[in-house]
């Protein structure tokens, strides 16, 4: 990944895990050990759906720039499909508290969101690309009325 890639990543991720450890110690509060680890179960599920995902949208914007907007809206509604299925799935789960997983599983794919849209609008990523300065500029040929 391009440094930019990357520092966007950092930007989503670092903030994602902080309410990831704070939903596991209100957790642990609230539902004890097993709070503590549904709630860090689903901040690990959400920091890999999510990087994944953003790995997914880069790479496809530099591959296929005409399918980006498309892949990037299929990719959210696959991933919130996706964590769905987990929850649906951990419902009835004895390994942690389904309940500590499922809220800590919202709220950090909001702050995620939240991160990803943040860092996006603080990046200068340039969209045109900038005349060089030096080198050869072709003149007018054509006729000029």
């Amino acid at each position: 990944m391009p440094s930019p890639d990357v520092r966007i990543l950092a930007q989503a991720a670092v903030p994602t895990a902080a309410a990831g450890a704070v939903a596991a110690v209100v957790s642990a509060v609230v539902a004890g050990g097993k709070g503590a680890i549904g709630a860090l179960v689903a901040t690990a599920v959400v920091i890999l759906f999510m990087g994944i995902g953003l790995y997914v949208l880069q790479r496809t914007a530099k591959t296929l720039p005409h399918l980006f907007q498309a892949m990037g809206l299929m990719l959210y509604a696959a991933q919130i499909l996706l964590l769905f299925i987990f929850v649906a799935v951990f419902r009835d789960t004895t390994l942690f508290h389904p309940k500590a997983f499922a809220l800590t599983l919202v709220g950090t794919t909001l702050v995620w969101i939240a991160a990803q849209a943040r860092a996006h609008m603080k990046s200068k990523i340039l969209y045109v690309e900038p005349e060089s300065t030096t080198g050869n500029k072709p003149g007018n040929s054509g006729h000029s009325s």
